[in-house]
């Protein structure tokens, strides 16, 4: 990007804070392997950042599970009821409604929230002529857990903008059975409680039977793996387990709140953390994910505005304002095709700021790919991390999420980014993975119900 480096001398240097080279690549996989080793180890678990959470699921599909279950899927502002009916292993037929989770309902009482989704899930068999039917259910909960058992999930903290209370520390599965009780029209079977990346690596597997990773990269990332029984101490029977695997939820959103991260944070990261709904929590989430990357192109955008270096003698109040550069619009300016420049133009017009400026829109788009282009060496840093980890030579991962989905070059810059670090070791498969919070819970229901 000479031109950018020319034209825009502070523009290239700060983005220059962003860059992180394979040595640094390297060292970033030698620290999260080592939280790893700590989360699933008994001693240690306590202290580490990425917990390793026991999924109690230790069967992935067969592709041969067949019939009717629900889903229930919360894990952002909409949540979701599904039908899935499992026909084949090529079809796989989906029947579902998204309701809206109002702000009051994320911040209000626990009791409340249930109470809402248990009516959302009556009205949907209702209409459904459900009922009765008493279908096994898999309730997918995208909110860091530690699991007790497969129906067992008690919720650490909540992210993502809820806070409703009487919550934390106690399982959810029970606060949906109790909702679903109180209202006495309903009979299901909530089988599973699972979050959206194990979610994610089930509907993959249904296809593929070697995918052994599920990855999020959307408003937040985590990933969950494949790992031997006898390496997860925190699974009461993991010395005599009958069954040689285990799913673990990494939670690798945390890897980087002691610290370790720090020496490829910027001022710009750690401005937006302490901004944050949770200052200094999520630290490798913050780098990667779409709740944070189009705030990270704002702070960069007002400083060199106020500097006079780009969009001169243009004010913009909507851009003073957090949150309003929205990671969408990074997915929209990178869409634009080379020397191109209309959805810059018309992303800054919602901004405030009306300019045909080529040489600005194209220092913008050098801003947006900076971050984009980190989030995917670190996501790719992960994924090369849980490979080496399970050792294996061969496998698909499954990846879901609004940033993988939709932004143009994200699995472009992962896979350039794997071959980098894997150097030919070993063949492996980016899937987009099928609904993952929908289909991958109807999976678990499936595979529960089949024990």
């Amino acid at each position: 990007m000479d031109e950018v480096r020319t034209l825009y001398p502070e523009a290239y240097k700060i983005c220059q804070q962003f860059e992180i080279d394979q040595h640094k690549m390297e060292e970033i996989i030698l620290r999260m392997t080592r939280e790893i080793s700590m989360g699933l180890a008994k001693d240690t678990h306590s202290r580490a950042t990425i917990k390793c959470f026991v999924t109690y699921v230790q069967d992935l599909p067969s592709g041969r599970e067949r019939g009717r279950y629900l889903a229930l899927d919360l894990g952002g502002t909409n949540f979701r009821v599904l039908l899935v009916t499992l026909e084949s292993e090529s079809n796989v037929n989906i029947d579902g409604k998204t309701y809206g989770i109002s702000k009051e309902l994320m911040e209000g009482s626990g009791v409340k929230l249930f109470d809402f989704i248990a009516q959302c899930l009556s009205d949907f068999c209702k209409d459904h002529k459900l009922e009765n039917a008493n279908l096994p259910l898999g309730f997918t909960f995208s909110f860091p857990c530690k699991q007790l058992g497969i129906d067992n999930g008690t919720l650490v903290a909540w992210t993502k903008g809820f806070k409703a209370d009487g919550v934390v520390n106690k399982n959810v599965v029970e606060l949906l059975r109790e909702a679903i009780t109180r209202r006495g029209d309903l009979k299901v079977q909530v089988v599973a409680i699972l979050n959206d990346t194990t979610g994610t690596l089930m509907s993959c597997a249904f296809i593929r039977q070697n995918c052994k990773i599920g990855m999020i990269v959307g408003t937040g990332s985590n990933a969950c793996y494949v790992e031997k029984t006898s390496n997860v101490e925190m699974f009461p029977g993991y010395q005599n387990s009958s069954k040689p695997h285990m799913i673990i939820n990494c939670e690798w959103g945390a890897f980087g709140d002691n610290g370790v991260l720090d020496f490829v944070r910027t001022r710009y990261d750690v401005e937006v953390d302490s901004h944050s709904m949770n200052p200094k929590k999520q630290i490798y989430e913050k780098c990667i994910s779409g709740m944070y990357m189009g705030e990270l192109v704002r702070h960069i955008l007002v400083e060199l505005m106020d500097r006079d270096v780009i969009f001169k003698g243009v004010k913009s109040q909507t851009l003073q304002q957090r949150g309003r550069f929205e990671t969408r619009f990074i997915t929209e300016i990178e869409s634009d095709e080379p020397g191109k420049f209309r959805n810059a133009a018309m992303v800054m017009d919602n901004l405030g700021i009306r300019t045909t400026n080529e040489k600005d829109l194209l220092c913008l788009r050098y801003i947006c790919e900076t971050i984009s282009t980190r989030s995917a060496k670190l996501a790719a840093c992960g994924l090369v991390c849980l490979i080496r980890k399970m050792n294996v030579k061969d496998l698909a991962v499954g990846i879901d999420g609004s940033v993988y989905r939709f932004h143009p070059h994200y699995h472009r810059l992962l896979m350039q980014n794997m071959n980098l670090l894997l150097n030919g070791t070993v063949r492996y498969e980016l899937v987009l993975s099928e609904d993952g919070s929908g289909r991958g819970a109807a999976l678990i229901a499936a595979v529960c119900a089949k024990d």
